[in-house]
């Protein structure tokens, strides 16, 4: 008998009506835990390396991990996949929330779909009842009117949905996933494939429930960790000011992305934190599945003249520094606004703002006039200007077609001289972390088989002393501090070992910010949950392993698909200086960099070119005979 997940994957092809199952073993979910571990196994399998990824022919993963609904924090991780209309290449996007639970509860460790409907549709799972329902009376509408109506002709309020917006519909590049309203699956352009394939919703009911080897135990584990996690300063500091807390501390550094990473200190800063935010708009501290941290933000307006609905949450980090400083404006009831927007339309805020913050630029060095923006004046700070371009992107009209494709293809039309600060990396644009303040961000910003994700490891500045954070991470390999602005082996030493931890996080299901180094849920601990669902003995070396796969099982997708190394190039402006702020003049050794990535390479068992030996392939069971 197994436990803490059905060995079950429900298929469905769009394109011939047909619904199925595929059987998953005991020893393949061992190998690949789920997330991206079974979305890198069905994508080989799959063989997607001349397929257009808005072609019919391509496939949509929808994979939890063995460890998505254990009740306990952080257990709420669902993973979707498909060849990335970004990058043309493996492309993954994760959220918490609530959605992977309710599957794993419905009997289904996952949805692969194929194919296209000849007209909009959903899915609608309930159990082990699947069928395919019509959704023409719902395309065109928004997020939260389509949830709303979804939950009303099925009768049922506690309906869990994953959907897209309009964005999605008109396949927007950076089209996203809206899991519940509040929770994005926002990178990769994962919404633009589901509104390829006319898939506008898949709505989720689960009542049979987990079968977990030792649920009273579990249940002791996650009784103590609702009051541990009180006690310590990481986990308590999300709990009251969520990620926006990040952006005091960034300002301060001289490294919060401003003005299109031309500037690292923004002077309306103040007026963004997570302080300010709890002072001000904050009306409830949300959380995602069987989490006390409670991290997420839900926000509400309620003026004359603006109004924001709480039903979509609050701003992140990532949204406050998109619109907020890298846009040049410093008021956060209009990025809770532009949130708000972003979410009903099905928009990743990131790509979205880095975006507008390009466009800004060129406008403002002449490059672009009132011609190209339709009238717009697009000088940084104008508040206006940004919430009507997010509009315009997600409906593909005026500059918003044109903001549509992203800066890399922006950039390719504005001109050559324009590439040096068009912030992306294979396409997919910077989060709001600036490596020149923390070196191994640029090594995942490079490294990262989807694009410029902040997603891939821990950052620099936890490791940066001796300390608990430090001491946390020792059993994973972690030996001494690293220097934040360093390079050199030791660095690309820590980064490896980090990206190993937080890939298998992602395979299992897991939130990055429960367990430690970067949470406070003990290593130990958090294994024995692993363990005591399941009735296996994994131990911290066969996890790190486990992580090793599944960034390898990537790697190995991009390089069949001609995502190689020529790729990881990071913007030029990245190895210019900062231009105002406590790391004023900073910039990225480039020579020292690229040399770092070589000796991260080799670390990894992959051969000068980054490309993954037969040696790491073997010994990880990921070569052609031995992935089946």
């Amino acid at each position: 008998m197994i436990y803490g997940f059905s060995g079950k994957i429900l298929e469905v092809d769009l394109t011939k009506n047909k619904i199925s199952a595929i059987t998953i073993s005991e020893e393949m979910m061992r190998k690949y835990m789920g997330g991206k571990g079974l979305i890198g196994y069905f994508m080989r399998q799959d063989d997607l390396k001349s397929v257009d990824p808005m072609s019919e022919s391509n496939v949509f993963y929808y994979m939890t991990g063995v460890m998505s609904g254990i009740p306990n924090a952080g257990t709420s991780r669902i993973v979707m996949g498909s060849k990335s209309p970004i990058t043309k290449g493996f492309g993954m996007s994760e959220s918490g929330g609530f959605v992977a639970a309710e599957l794993k509860k419905a009997g289904w460790d996952g949805i692969i779909v194929r194919g296209k409907s000849e007209k909009p549709v959903y899915l609608w799972i309930k159990n082990g009842e699947v069928s395919i329902k019509d959704a023409n009376h719902l395309w065109g509408k928004g997020n939260g009117e389509v949830h709303d109506r979804i939950r009303q002709e099925l009768e049922d309020k506690n309906i869990r949905i994953s959907q897209i917006g309009p964005a999605g519909e008109n396949m927007v590049q950076y089209a996203c996933v809206m899991n519940d309203l509040k929770h994005a699956c926002g990178r990769n352009g994962l919404g633009a494939v589901m509104g390829s394939k006319n898939l506008k919703a898949i709505a989720i009911k689960g009542t049979v429930g987990i079968n977990f080897k030792d649920r009273e135990k579990i249940l002791e584990i996650s009784k103590w960790y609702s009051d541990y996690f009180k006690e310590n300063p990481l986990s308590n500091g999300l709990h009251m000011y969520g990620t926006a807390s990040v952006v005091e501390g960034a300002n301060l550094s001289g490294i919060l992305p401003t003005r299109n990473f031309r500037d690292g200190y923004f002077d309306q800063a103040e007026n963004l934190t997570g302080k300010r935010m709890a002072e001000t708009i904050l009306i409830r501290r949300d959380g995602c599945f069987a989490c006390p941290v409670r991290c997420k933000r839900t926000v509400e307006i309620k003026r004359e003249d603006l109004q924001v609905d709480s039903k979509y949450g609050g701003p992140e980090y990532e949204t406050i520094g998109a619109f907020g400083s890298l846009c040049g404006i410093g008021n956060l009831e209009m990025i809770a606004k532009a949130n708000e927007r972003c979410n009903d339309l099905g928009l990743d805020t990131i790509s979205a703002g880095v975006s507008i913050a390009f466009a800004m630029e060129c406008y403002e060095r002449k490059i672009i006039d009132d011609k190209t923006t339709f009238g717009l004046d697009l000088k940084f700070g104008n508040e206006e200007a940004v919430l009507q371009l997010v509009e315009d992107i997600a409906h593909k009209r005026g500059l918003g077609e044109l903001l549509s494709k992203g800066v890399m293809t922006m950039s390719e039309i504005f001109g050559e001289e324009t590439k040096d600060y068009a912030m992306h990396v294979k396409g997919q644009e910077l989060p709001m972390h600036d490596p020149r303040g923390k070196t191994g961000v640029g090594l995942a910003y490079s490294l990262s088989p989807t694009g410029a994700d902040h997603m891939q490891a821990a950052h620099d500045t936890m490791m940066a002393a001796e300390g608990p954070v430090l001491e946390s991470g020792k059993v994973l390999g972690l030996t001494k501090p690293v220097d934040v602005y360093g390079y050199g082996l030791d660095k690309a030493m820590f980064y490896s070992i980090l990206e190993k931890w937080w890939s298998f996080l992602n395979m299992v299901g897991v939130c990055f910010f429960i367990p430690q180094p970067r949470g406070s849920f003990p290593i130990d601990k958090f294994l024995d949950l692993l363990n005591l669902a399941t009735g296996w003995d994994v131990s911290v070396e066969e996890a790190m392993e486990i992580g090793e796969r599944g960034i390898n099982i990537a790697r190995v997708i991009n390089y069949e698909m001609g995502v190689d190394e020529s790729t990881e190039e990071l913007p030029e402006r990245l190895y210019q200086p900062l231009e105002n702020g406590a790391s004023k003049g900073r910039s990225l050794d480039k020579e020292a960099f690229i040399n770092m990535k070589k000796a991260y390479y080799e670390l990894m068992g992959w051969d000068e070119s980054g490309k993954p030996g037969k040696e790491i392939l073997n010994k990880l069971g990921l070569s052609d005979e031995q992935q089946c």
